[in-house]
């Protein structure tokens, strides 16, 4: 678990906020988005805090600010990790995918070499094909 400086059980939202940089309002906001999120309360009704929910807040932080999803993919991701792991897969096939396209093919004008263009064209329309079906 990641160490946020103080050592305590609980947190307020004040804390909270200065611990992620998120504002208050946004952190009560998420509580009415995401299930994951419900800080407990203390008597006199105010919010408190665990590292699992600061951990939380951090991990919603990430998928909206730094991944770009919309709140309902967060929510998903939130629920199904798998899902994210699926999404990470298949960026990663994008790229491959891209890197593949990007393959030049270069002419040559020898008779020895003409085959092994022919060969490499063959490599890259069979991989362009693997990727596109994937």
């Amino acid at each position: 678990m990641k160490d946020f400086g103080l050592k305590k059980l609980y947190y307020s939202i004040s804390e909270v906020s200065k611990l992620t940089g998120l504002e208050q309002y946004i952190l009560r906001y998420w509580e009415t988005e995401f299930d994951q999120l419900k800080p407990s309360k203390n008597r006199a009704g105010n919010r408190i805090y665990t590292n699992k929910d600061i951990t939380t807040i951090l991990k919603i932080k990430k998928l909206l600010r730094e991944e770009k999803y919309t709140i309902e993919g967060a929510k998903k991701i939130l629920t199904d990790p798998s899902i994210e792991d699926s999404a990470n897969q298949f960026q990663q096939l994008n790229n491959k995918n891209d890197h593949i396209k990007t393959i030049s093919t270069p002419t040559n004008n020898h008779t020895g070499t003409s085959t092994l263009i022919k060969d490499l064209e063959e490599i890259k329309n069979f991989l362009l094909d693997l990727y596109s079906k994937l």
